[in-house]
């Protein structure tokens, strides 16, 4: 299983590679929604320190979102996915493995942007450090639940909205311990329990999500 793992891992980061376009459309959007809040609100320091960690957790998640549809749509286009389905392979395996790849071209690059928006905030460098990785623990959980989502709206017209109508209430205890870290550093108090939050909720998404995918796309493949 560990091969089967790897070898779908490495299938969807080329298949990745060659969409680059998609990546870039992920990260530009995230950079574009991050940028434009200080543009509207002014540039008073006090004010964008405070604002900077709701504001970089909001646009990670807007831009997950965004790219949610590409873990199975491809799949689904040229009957990949139907074949991943009634092989003697386990599925679980297989859709974890597919959500891994797109945290690693989604919710990677988003943490590691999120140094530059930092400096642009004027965030010292404890919290900017507390955010990237409030973002490195909490990510996984946007792929995850999301891909619950995009597995149940596979196929369907307008899926991409209600794949967002579905899954965004299910990103809010991420969203609420993922910036509630940052803001603990602000007031000099340990961000720790927030961070062991975030990250529980990263290991129940990746203990019940695999099996909820598996079951969402025979679903949608039947």
């Amino acid at each position: 299983m560990f091969n089967l793992f790897l070898a779908m891992v490495r299938r969807d980061l080329m298949l990745a590679l060659r969409q680059k376009t998609d990546i870039v459309q992920t990260l530009f959007f995230f950079a574009v929604v991050v940028t434009l809040v200080p543009l509207g609100v002014g540039a008073e320091p006090n004010l964008l320190r405070s604002m900077a960690p709701g504001v970089v957790w909001v646009a990670a998640l807007l831009a997950a979102l965004l790219s949610l549809p590409r873990i199975f749509a491809f799949d689904y286009a040229d009957g990949t996915l139907e074949q991943m389905v009634i092989s003697a392979e386990p599925l679980s395996v297989i859709v974890l493995a597919k959500v891994f790849a797109h945290w690693l071209v989604t919710g990677i690059p988003i943490t590691i942007f999120t140094a530059v928006f930092g400096v642009m905030f004027d965030l010292p460098l404890e919290q900017a450090l507390v955010l990237m990785l409030s973002l490195l623990l909490g990510t996984p959980v946007l792929s995850l639940v999301g891909a619950i989502g995009a597995a149940l709206t596979l196929g369907l017209r307008a899926g991409s909205v209600l794949t967002s109508l579905l899954v965004l209430p299910l990103y809010i205890p991420v969203l609420i311990f993922g910036t509630g870290a940052t803001v603990q550093v602000a007031i000099s108090v340990s961000p720790t329990a927030y961070l062991m939050v975030t990250a529980a909720l990263s290991f129940l998404a990746l203990a019940a999500a695999p099996f909820a995918i598996s079951a969402a796309l025979r679903i949608s493949i039947q």
